[in-house]
């Protein structure tokens, strides 16, 4: 399908009479959307075909179910190519960052929205007719803007021109950011997509939906917090930046729960700081606080509860499809 995608991105521009903004978005979306895992567009797909009754599974069905897969690919792209230039994140899926490619710079904060808006264009394309449009766009509305919310609660948090304040590091304030920049589109969009375009109604089951997908979305960044400072640039294609960024991380809070007062002082002098010294300070004061081994305890255990939680769903929907979007999740290394 993503050739198919780009021609009709593409098509659209050139029908403005601007072919070189055409062949430039062309370039643009090769670069910056194909080479991801995908994790959010097979979660809509998977739910949708397991949600479906099977008259619906049709090839025309599953080929738009496909397209808005595309749609979530793109909206994550949109995401990446902006926290990438407020973050000033070096790579990204083992290649440059886009802004950093070819010096784009600040010009590709146009291109960012560019996906973004290329997102609703192909929705109202392709969807314009279905019963399930209206609540189809509320939800890309109301979860993208509420994405941007927990972009800005992290940018907040994190104070990029001075040393981050640790007496913001709270767990609570922790979890708002996971939910509102991360649970949301990761794991609440997806399947909420797939329940729309399957004709589901009960608004049972759209709660108990969220309430799972808001758990899986904590364990989701908890991991990604981890691969961060302690995975492999190979198997992750970015290299770790959250402590030269300052940010509020799973790690970074309970260290400060944990800390020494002469501890502390070591976060408050190297926690946000570029240094190497520093950043390796950071990561062996983690270390000395038994962090690493806290955090497969809490990933064992977080596993083992949302398993349980999931068996006991009643609402009706397939605990199958949660079951096996924990066990993608499970020992996650990228």
């Amino acid at each position: 399908m993503w050739p198919d995608i780009v021609h009709d991105i593409t098509k659209e521009i050139e029908n403005s009479n601007i072919p070189d903004v055409a062949k430039w978005a062309e370039k643009m979306l090769q670069y910056t959307v194909p080479g991801g895992k995908k994790t959010r567009a097979y979660v809509l797909i998977i739910a949708y075909k397991l949600l479906a009754p099977n008259d619906q599974l049709t090839e025309e069905n599953i080929r738009l179910v496909r397209i808005l897969a595309w749609c979530l690919e793109l909206l994550q792209a949109y995401f990446l190519v902006i926290d990438d230039i407020l973050d000033r994140s070096l790579l990204r899926r083992g290649k440059q960052c886009w802004y950093r490619y070819n010096d784009i710079g600040p010009a590709a904060i146009n291109d960012g929205v560019l996906l973004q808006t290329a997102v609703y264009y192909l929705i109202k394309k392709y969807f314009k007719e279905k019963d399930y449009y209206v609540n189809l766009l509320d939800m890309f509305y109301d979860i993208g803007f509420k994405t941007i919310i927990g972009q800005s609660l992290d940018s907040l948090s994190t104070n990029f021109d001075k040393k981050p304040n640790l007496d913001l590091f709270t767990m609570n304030q922790y979890i708002s950011i996971v939910k509102y920049k991360t649970s949301y589109y990761s794991f609440v969009m997806p399947i909420i997509a797939a329940m729309y375009i399957a004709g589901i109604k009960d608004q049972v089951m759209f709660r108990q939906v969220k309430t799972i997908s808001f758990k899986m979305g904590l364990l989701f960044q908890v991991q990604n917090d981890y691969l961060d400072l302690f995975g492999k640039f190979g198997v992750c294609g970015k290299d770790g930046t959250d402590i030269q960024e300052g940010k509020c991380t799973w790690f970074v809070v309970l260290a400060l729960q944990r800390v020494t007062p002469e501890q502390r002082k070591i976060l408050e002098e190297c926690y946000g700081d570029s240094d190497p010294e520093k950043v390796q300070r950071v990561k062996q004061l983690f270390t000395d606080l038994d962090l690493p081994n806290t955090y497969f305890i809490h990933e064992e255990e977080t596993y083992n509860l949302l398993k349980e939680y999931i068996q006991q769903m009643s609402c009706g929907i397939s605990h199958s499809l949660f079951l096996n979007l924990l066990r993608k999740l499970y020992h996650k290394t990228s």
